[in-house]
Order: structure tokens, then C-alpha cells, then sequence
């Protein structure tokens, strides 16, 4: 369950990429988090799981938010 514990972490930690790349890596690790979440949800169907999986994924927006900028008019 190491899997749980770093994205409990994760979810918890103050995400403030600066660098672009930094915003792309973080996209990156959440997403993997997310899935490997998911298959231990298929196994559990546990609530906690998809809470914490639902929270990552809001931060996960927040972050792809940030990558895609403002768009131009």
C-alpha cells in the first residue's frame, strides 16, 4: 500500500510548480498516481480510495490549468 501513502502525501503537500516543466512533471506523477489508484479501487471498491483518487484529480486540473495558460482573443 506504498502506492496510498504517497498520494496521501501528495495530495497533502503544497503543489506550487514554478517552471513549466516542473507543472508538466507534476501532471505527470499525478496522473500516475490516479492510475495506479484505480486499479487498486477495481480490487477494493474502498471509498477512501476514490475520495483521495477525486482530490488528485482536482489538483491535477488545477495544474493543467496553469499549462494551458490564458487563452488569446
Amino acid at each position: 500500500m506504498d502506492i496510498i501513502t504517497k498520494a496521501k502525501q501528495y495530495e497533502e503537500a503544497k503543489l506550487s510548480p514554478k517552471t513549466t516543466n516542473e507543472r508538466i512533471i507534476a501532471s505527470r506523477e499525478i496522473k500516475e498516481l490516479i492510475l495506479s489508484l484505480n486499479e487498486i479501487y477495481k480490487e477494493n471498491k474502498d471509498s477512501d480510495i476514490m475520495d483521495l483518487m477525486k482530490k488528485l484529480t482536482a489538483k491535477k486540473k488545477k495544474v493543467e490549468k496553469r499549462l494551458k495558460g490564458v487563452p488569446t482573443v
